[in-house]
């Protein structure tokens, strides 16, 4: 897509977005995730963990065994927070990962973990925007987000960015909650999204509201087959999804032929 093309499509600082269940300002919306995310920075990785009963793990498992990582790969690891997904690619057998998140407290974070003391010189822990990512055309072989893309305000141009920064031939694959078919599935869900988690989030991290917001972010992000249609959108090919635990997260994958 052309950059003329591009600026006609961008929408103005003043269109609406979704913030959970609440519509905010475009321009609004990303200083709103921020507070969410400085508020639970320092207890982010216990509380993903409580949230899904240690389910992400399996997931994210899932996500690295779908990419394949392979020597001289270069990943860039989008809302990258405190690491899992570059560490895990890692060991994988990768070689080289930015994990890039605007959370500069999440980033801090991630440094601080012992686990990562083996891999500094294969790591670079880098602040920026997905809409506006700092790296370079054409310079990296995979791109991950992981529970991350329903927090950008403009999705569209971050799935943009990710299609500039990708090598022909390179993939993108992203890790999001997605939505539950299976009605009875759906009823215990909810339950547990809207009673539980906010008390925990209450009890462990001393603020229930944060996860107030990360309930409803999930049930305001597009249907698996809308982000598909948005993948195509920014030339994207071989777009495929796997739905994990029965809808309750999916994975996206995409190429850049060219």
């Amino acid at each position: 897509m052309s950059t003329d093309a591009q600026n006609n499509l961008d929408p103005s600082p003043d269109s609406q977005v979704d913030f959970g269940y609440r519509t905010v300002a475009l321009s609004q919306k990303q200083n709103l995730v921020n507070g969410v995310f400085d508020s639970v920075a320092s207890s982010y990785d216990v509380m993903n963990d409580l949230m899904s009963v240690g389910v992400h793990r399996l997931w994210k498992k899932a996500l690295l065994d779908w990419m394949a990582p392979r020597p001289n790969q270069i990943l860039a690891d989008l809302a990258g927070g405190t690491g899992d997904v570059s560490l895990k690619f890692l060991q994988r057998g990768g070689q080289f990962a930015h994990v890039i998140d605007i959370n500069e407290q999440m980033l801090a974070a991630g440094q601080k973990r012992k686990v990562m003391n083996k891999y500094q010189d294969r790591l670079n822990w880098l602040a920026g925007d997905a809409q506006d990512i700092p790296l370079a055309d054409n310079s990296v072989d995979r791109v991950t987000i992981a529970f991350g893309l329903r927090n950008v305000p403009d999705r569209m141009k971050a799935l943009n960015q990710i299609v500039r920064i990708l090598k022909p031939g390179g993939r993108f694959c992203c890790l999001e909650f997605s939505h539950v078919k299976n009605p009875l599935l759906s009823g215990i869900y909810d339950r547990w999204s809207f009673n539980v988690l906010p008390k925990l989030g209450q009890l462990v991290a001393g603020d229930a509201q944060p996860y107030h917001y990360l309930v409803e972010s999930i049930r305001q992000f597009p249907s698996q087959a809308e982000l598909c249609t948005m993948m195509a959108d920014t030339g994207m090919a071989q777009i495929k999804v796997r739905s994990l635990s029965g809808g309750i997260a999916a994975i996206h994958s995409g190429w850049k032929l060219d």
